[in-house]
């Protein structure tokens, strides 16, 4: 089966935060992605609220409850107290740990599995425990699968923020891919699933699903967002689904 889409708000959230206004309207651009047939939508809700405002969350659950019970909501962020707070308030299906600074304008890391082990694993305990699918942040670095198995998470997702950035350079971004294809194969054999995003598109999805065809989600916000403007969030949609293999 093809990766599922889910379709990161943040870009959409940070374009209506420019104004105090109302629109673009979160809920309402969500709305149209899953319509025209996103798996999830995902936020990432920064202490500064910059985008995704902590009062996005209960109108997002609600959306996918009432209209789209079968998609789901995958929150992401540092695990600080209050993000957990915010993830057991809200209840998604998926929680998505990055190792985010605050300040940081994006996600640009993953963990070190080994030296973070001590930090995850009572907070994957603790969310697992409270029912959620646990993925973490994940460099392109096959030897770290078996921490981050160790943690006790159920997936990883890789960070293909490098991959996105060879648009322009075709050897560099084959290699890219192989690393990220042999972290995958390392977290397959660790019995972890693989989750994907950063910097992801219609040009360069396809060649990473047919690397990792076992890819059980990818979550895509910037460049989702920006073709949106061109094609409609619906047509947007249409071809990230398409070129996911759908």
């Amino acid at each position: 089966m093809p990766a599922k889409l889910s379709v990161n708000l943040n870009a959409i959230a940070m374009l209506r935060n420019r104004r105090d206004l109302p629109w673009p309207d979160v809920i309402g651009v969500g709305r149209l992605a899953l319509a025209a047939g996103a798996h999830g939508l995902t936020v990432h809700p920064r202490p500064d609220e910059r985008h995704t405002r902590h009062s996005d969350l209960p109108e997002i659950r609600a959306l996918i409850d009432d209209e789209f019970p079968r998609a789901e909501f995958n929150i992401e962020g540092y695990p600080s107290e209050d993000f957990l707070a915010l993830v057991e308030k809200h209840q998604p299906e998926q929680v998505t740990l990055v190792p985010d600074d605050p300040s940081q304008a994006t996600s640009d890391h993953g963990w070190n599995f080994i030296a973070d082990a001590v930090l995850l694993t009572p907070i994957v305990r603790r969310l697992k425990k409270g029912g959620f699918r646990v993925s973490l942040f994940s460099d392109a670095d096959p030897a770290g699968m078996a921490a981050a198995r160790d943690t006790g998470a159920d997936r990883i997702e890789l960070y293909t923020g490098p991959y996105g950035s060879y648009h322009s350079d075709s050897g560099k971004a084959a290699k890219e891919l192989e690393r990220l294809g042999k972290t995958a194969d390392a977290a397959f054999a660790a019995g972890l699933q693989v989750n994907a995003g950063h910097d992801l598109t219609v040009a360069n999805l396809p060649a990473l699903a047919r690397r990792i065809p076992a890819l059980a989600e990818v979550s895509i916000g910037h460049g989702l967002t920006a073709d949106a403007l061109e094609y409609g969030m619906a047509g947007t949609v249409g071809r990230f689904l398409r070129a996911c293999g759908w």
